[in-house]
């Protein structure tokens, strides 16, 4: 396993239409970004995605995405080449990453990968914290606002700015716990046992 220092992480994030009863759910956005200890952030992507599916209201109060900005947009399977040269050979990141893995079975075999769960990590690294949700853990963390400044124009729940948000919180947990000199294999099953027992009171 590399150094954490010498890893390139590329965070991925969907946005979706929600899931109608009887149906299954759908992506409406993807975002992109890198980021390494030696060359910082880089690399951003994002894209609309067509969907045959209705945007469900609820999904759409979120993320505000509707049909004026899916009707000329790719399909998910037509962006095969940038998601492939962008996830290829580096660390996935994601923060609860079971959507991100889930939509990425529209490409099988894909072979993308290790993947780093920023949401288990922070749960390892602060357990006493009441919440570890993206949003709240950078509110907490005062990360905000660098977040706004290398993703300016653009808040949560949009697709690029949760995947640099990501990143960002990755590496205030490396800096934190001065890990860039650890290999990477002590990310991939992160302790979340304190969290855990919090979590029975």
């Amino acid at each position: 396993m590399p150094l954490i220092r010498h890893c390139r992480f590329t965070a991925i994030d969907f946005e979706s239409a929600g899931a109608a009863r009887g149906m299954t759910d759908s992506p409406v956005q993807v975002g992109l970004a890198s980021w390494s200890v030696a060359d910082g952030h880089a690399d951003p992507f994002v894209s609309y995605l067509f969907t045959d599916q209705p945007v469900q209201w609820a999904a759409r109060k979120i993320h505000g995405i509707g049909p004026a900005q899916l009707a000329e947009a790719p399909r998910l399977l037509a962006l095969w080449p940038e998601l492939k040269n962008r996830l290829a050979g580096a660390v996935v990141v994601a923060h609860g990453k079971g959507t991100e893995k889930r939509f990425l079975r529209a490409f099988p075999g894909h072979g993308f990968g290790p993947w780093i769960d920023t949401l288990l990590l922070a749960r390892a690294a602060w357990p006493d914290l009441e919440r570890h949700a993206l949003g709240a853990l950078c509110d907490c963390h005062g990360l905000t606002p660098a977040i706004r400044a290398i993703v300016p124009d653009k808040s949560w729940h949009d697709a690029l700015f949760d995947a640099t948000a990501s990143l960002v919180l990755l590496a205030r947990i490396i800096d934190t716990l001065a890990l860039a000199d650890h290999p990477l294999a002590c990310f991939l099953q992160p302790d979340t046992s304190a969290w855990h027992k919090t979590k029975r009171f």
